[in-house]
């Protein structure tokens, strides 16, 4: 198990507003430290002063112990390695959380194309085919998608280009990556 509050924001990483974002893009800036072709990882999200309560000693090992004067936080926390083979949408079903858990969050590494580029993806190819061409086309962009949901339906997304891999350049947005959002979204069902 692993926090990431006591990782300090980097200089230009934007002050994010909701708890929600912030959680967010402590992750990508966790992710970003760990460096490029990773695999995906998942998060629980708690509520950091719930955790102080409930979980003192855990909270103190987590560098969690000093109250911040009422402002609403959420820990993440990494969960275990997700299992290697199986595809990311399968293992997802297979997820649930304890009441304890108020949100989750995963990051995820893709080949992306343009919107120009996408008129130009054949119809007729299967999904092994399909990524095949996306990675071998010209612009296609390598990308971290770090995508965070709560239980009361709230969602946030961090995405970061390899080619620009700076906190200053990360793009964050509610509906950049809904299909994972949906995803992420039925672990609490």
């Amino acid at each position: 198990m692993l926090s990431m509050s006591n990782l300090s924001p980097s200089p230009g990483t934007p002050m994010a507003a909701s708890p929600l974002t912030r959680a967010v893009l402590e992750i990508d800036e966790y992710a970003a430290g760990l460096g490029w072709d990773r695999p995906a990882r998942l998060f629980a999200l708690v509520d950091t002063a719930r955790l102080r309560k409930q979980e003192p000693r855990l909270a103190r090992q987590l560098g969690l112990d000093q109250d911040d004067a009422g402002k609403i936080q959420l820990t993440p926390i990494e969960q275990d390695e997700l299992p290697k083979g199986m595809a990311l949408d399968k293992f997802l079903g297979t997820v649930a959380w304890p009441a304890s858990v108020v949100g989750c969050a995963l990051t995820v590494e893709r080949l992306m194309l343009p919107p120009s580029a996408e008129a130009a993806v054949p119809s007729d190819l299967n999904d092994k085919q399909l990524a095949k061409w996306v990675a071998g086309h010209p612009e296609r962009q390598e990308v971290r998608l770090t995508v965070g949901v709560l239980r009361d339906g709230s969602r946030e997304s961090a995405v970061r280009l390899r080619e620009k891999d700076a906190a200053s350049e990360v793009l964050t947005g509610a509906t950049l990556v809904p299909g994972l959002a949906e995803a992420l979204a039925a672990t609490f069902s």
